[in-house]
């Protein structure tokens, strides 16, 4: 029986995700820091078990997945806080990069040496990354610095035969994205990212972009000259 594990697995994409291989047969190791919601993941499939544990914690991560194999790792947990007026705080920023840059980091380095050719790593990172949004100071830098560090992986890995896909999502309606205060163009449901990102690991894709249609837009925009980029980008700036 194949093996998935899944971080971030308490909700949105990782909740969906990890019923969705379980579903379809595959022992799915659910991880994540609430274990109310974790204990509800194991009473839905008896394929799947729990590991309870903060990403950001180093020392937990090596004791959690000590004892982990998985022939594909998905790691998804994530959060956002956003930048008011400019105001940098230094603590909020510092939780954003923690989470989203150094949890996946953390796994990883607990997950290595368990990883064997033909395994695949899945990092989520984000479209928000391309374009410098106001507010998104702290967001886009770790979803950035996420995006280098596995495209850089990549490279290294491949000779060792594992496989590192990037998932770039739009807006999906989670209890993360449901704290938003402004539109989101082209938000899809968390069983169209499942379709989505299900679909391009059966292709084998080193990258999944999704909802298509926006994601071509925000990258048409990115290959604009950065000057503007302002000029568009300084109409979403809050008075």
């Amino acid at each position: 029986m194949k093996t998935v594990l899944i971080t971030g697995a308490s909700s949105g994409i990782g909740e969906g995700l990890a019923k969705s291989w379980a579903d379809d047969g595959y022992h799915v190791i659910a991880c994540g820091r609430d274990p109310l919601r974790l204990d509800a993941l194991h009473q839905y499939s008896e394929l799947i078990t729990v590991r309870l544990f903060d990403m950001t914690d180093r020392e937990a991560c090596q004791m959690a997945l000590a004892d982990c194999a998985a022939e594909l790792v998905i790691l998804c947990a994530g959060t956002c806080e956003y930048l008011d007026h400019g105001v940098i705080d230094a603590a909020r920023v510092e939780k954003v990069m923690s989470t989203n840059f150094m949890g996946p980091v953390n796994c990883l380095a607990a997950l290595q040496n368990r990883l064997s050719p033909g395994s695949r790593v899945v990092l989520v990172s984000s479209m928000a990354h391309w374009l410098p949004f106001p507010r998104a100071e702290a967001y886009g830098a770790s979803k950035a610095a996420l995006s280098w560090f596995a495209q850089s992986l990549r490279l290294d890995w491949e000779p060792k035969g594992i496989a590192v896909t990037v998932v770039y999502p739009g807006f999906v309606d989670t209890p993360l994205t449901r704290k938003n205060d402004f539109a989101m163009p082209g938000l899809v449901s968390v069983e169209q990212a499942v379709t989505a990102i299900r679909r391009g690991l059966a292709k084998g894709k080193s990258q999944i972009v999704f909802p298509t249609a926006f994601g071509l837009q925000l990258r048409l925009l990115h290959a604009l000259p950065s000057f503007v980029q302002r000029v568009l980008l300084r109409r979403m700036v809050r008075p």
